[in-house]
This record gives C-alpha cells, structure tokens and sequence, in this order.
C-alpha cells in the first residue's frame, strides 16, 4: 500500500451501516484492471518511489497500481534499474493533492469517502454532519492551500485537474460529485478555483467548467455584489469570462423561451 515518509494515516471513524460508499463500485473496477490477463499481482509488483513538491515529498508505491494511470504507464515504461527501485520526479504536484490519488488508486475513494444514504437515498460526504469532525460539507476539509497560486482552492477542484493530468477519468468524475456536496464557499475561493480549473483543463473540458458557469449563474446574486467578482471582471483576460457571458445569454434565452411558450398566443 502507498505511504509517505512524511505523514501518518488519519484516523477513521467507523461508517454507518446504512451508508453504502461510492468507492465499491470503483474500486471493483480498479481491481478488474489489476486483475487483467497480464497485469501481474499487485503484490509482487515493483516498489516505485516518487519524489513530489518543492521540498521533494517521498511516496512509494506498487508499479502495477501507479500504472493504472496511462501517465504513470508511460513514464514507467522502459525504465530499469538493476536491485534499485524505479523513480518518478513530479516537482509540480502538490503532496496532499497527489496523496489524494494515491489513496483512489489503492481504494476507490479519498478522504472524506462519498457515501450513499440509503434511507434519505442521497450522497454525503464521510463526517459530513459530524460536529466534532472537521471534514465535510462546507468546512476547512473543502480547501486545500495551493503553494502554485499562493491561496485556497476548491480541494476536489484540485484533484480533478490532477486527474486530467494522469488520465484518470473515473477520479475526475468521483471529484466534480463530491464537490458539488460542497457549500458556504467563500467568493474568492470559488473564482481562484474556477482559474485554476481554467488554466488546468483543456478547452474541450465540459464538466469542471460548466460546473463552475452553472454555480456563478445560479448565485449571480451574491456574485454581482462582490467587489471581488467586478476586479475580477475589470482585469478580465480570461476565457472564464467570455464563456460566463455566454452561459448567462444562454439561462436568458431559456428563460424567454419558457415565458413564449407559457404566453397565450394572439392573432
């Protein structure tokens, strides 16, 4: 299993038995993948050390689970080393972040685990409506520090442009749910995570970018009284911006279309 020579495992509370997670049927197919003719036992696998961040943060981890991601496949392929473990470099990657993927990798799921509340049938977050936790909807667990953009960002958001980086498809769906859980996020979090999903995804992207649209659209009240949101604005540069203002002719257009088609017709 992956660890860090730097941290030590959170401790976990104990999930309650109504609550079925989201990381089962995701970690079945992780296993699958493992599992293929060909792949080899996850534990005989070569140890693979990575070094991340600025100040080189050591992970270890099984060849065969890092090469779940086409990326890591890649980057691994080719390299030998007689009696010495193989090395990947991945200065730009934050620690916390990369921990995060090492952690769905292994079990299908990071911290806080999507769970599924049978009885309410909704999704929450593990230690959601925990007063004594920390972790969950709309607290400090929703952030992460960002050393790149020197501020907060959306931690999910974070991990999906992780996941577009590596080719992790199933990941980048697992973040854009878990953060729509998300709420009570300050303004200047919200629009420094939509630039980083921006800067940070292609422009064919049509899921963290039109999250992003859907959420300024649907609180513009509390946007369009931000001082935050009109510097943003008034420097403006980004293609954030011009997809909002089509986001926001399209709600219109929709809203005229309803109010036609609810209108009695004259001759």
């Amino acid at each position: 299993m992956f660890r860090s020579f730097h941290s030590q495992d959170r401790a976990r509370k104990a999930v309650k038995p109504s609550k079925k997670s989201f990381r089962e049927h995701t970690k079945l197919k992780l296993q699958q993948k493992l599992d293929s003719p060909g792949s080899g036992s996850t534990l005989v696998s070569p140890i693979v050390t990575l070094t991340v961040g600025a100040d080189q943060r050591v992970f270890a981890a099984h060849e065969d689970v890092l090469c779940l991601s086409p990326f890591f496949a890649t980057n691994l392929k080719g390299q030998f080393y007689e009696g010495a473990p193989k090395k990947v470099d991945l200065p730009d990657e934050v620690p916390e972040i990369f921990s995060c993927v090492l952690e769905y990798l292994y079990k299908g799921d990071y911290y806080p685990r999507l769970l599924n509340n049978k009885r309410h049938n909704t999704w929450e977050l593990e230690d959601a409506h925990d007063p004594q936790n920390l972790g969950g909807r709309g607290s400090v667990e929703s952030t992460i520090f960002h050393p790149w953009v020197g501020g907060d960002l959306l931690k999910d958001t974070a991990i999906y442009c992780t996941a577009e980086k590596f080719g992790l498809e199933e990941l980048k769906r697992l973040a854009l749910r878990k953060q729509g859980l998300q709420s009570g996020i300050p303004v200047e979090v919200i629009l420094r995570s939509a630039r980083f999903a921006y800067e940070n995804t292609p422009d064919t992207d049509n899921r963290l970018r039109a999250h992003y649209l859907a959420l300024i659209i649907r609180s513009r009240k509390i946007f369009k009284r931000s001082g935050t949101m009109q510097m943003e604005m008034e420097i403006g540069g980004s293609r954030l911006f011009f997809d909002l203002f089509v986001a926001m002719c399209q709600h219109v257009d929709d809203i005229v279309d309803i109010a036609n088609k609810s209108s009695p017709r004259t001759i």
